[in-house]
C-alpha cells in the first residue's frame, strides 16, 4: 500500500491542523492506520492508530483530548485532527497501516510525512 500525507503547515499555538493520508494499492480496509510523528533530535513517536473498521481509536497521553483520528474507508483516508496545537507538537507527522495490528507497534508501511510546525 502507498500513503501520502498532505495538511501540514505553519500554525500559532492554540491552533489547528487537519493532516490526511491517502492511500493506494490493496484493500484499505484490510489495514489498521496510525499517526507518528518525530521532532528534530528525537525518536519517532506513536500519537494515534485506529482499527480497520474504525472502530476503536487509540491514543499517546500527549495528544489525548487534543487531537481526534478518523478514516473513512470508501474513500481510502485516514485523518487527524489536530486541536490546541502547542509548540512541542512541532513534528514531521507520519501516516502508517499494518495489517496485523496496531498501536505504537505498528508500521508495515510508512507515509513520506508532513511537516507541522506551532509556533508560540
Amino acid at each position: 500500500v502507498q500513503l501520502v500525507e498532505s495538511g501540514g503547515g505553519l500554525v500559532q499555538a492554540g491552533g489547528s491542523l487537519r493532516l490526511s493520508c491517502a492511500a493506494s494499492g490493496r484493500t484499505f480496509s484490510s489495514y489498521a492506520m496510525g499517526w507518528f510523528r518525530q521532532a528534530p533530535g528525537k525518536e519517532r513517536e506513536f500519537v494515534a492508530a485506529i482499527t480497520w473498521s474504525g472502530a476503536s481509536t487509540y491514543y499517546a497521553d500527549s495528544v489525548k483530548g487534543r487531537f481526534t483520528i478518523s478514516r473513512d474507508n470508501a474513500k481510502n483516508t485516514v485523518s487527524l485532527q489536530m486541536n490546541s496545537l502547542k509548540p512541542e507538537d512541532t513534528a514531521v507527522y507520519y501516516c502508517a497501516a499494518s495489517a496485523t495490528t496496531w498501536g505504537p507497534t505498528m508500521g508495515d508501511y510508512w507515509g513520506q510525512g508532513t511537516q507541522v510546525t506551532v509556533s508560540s
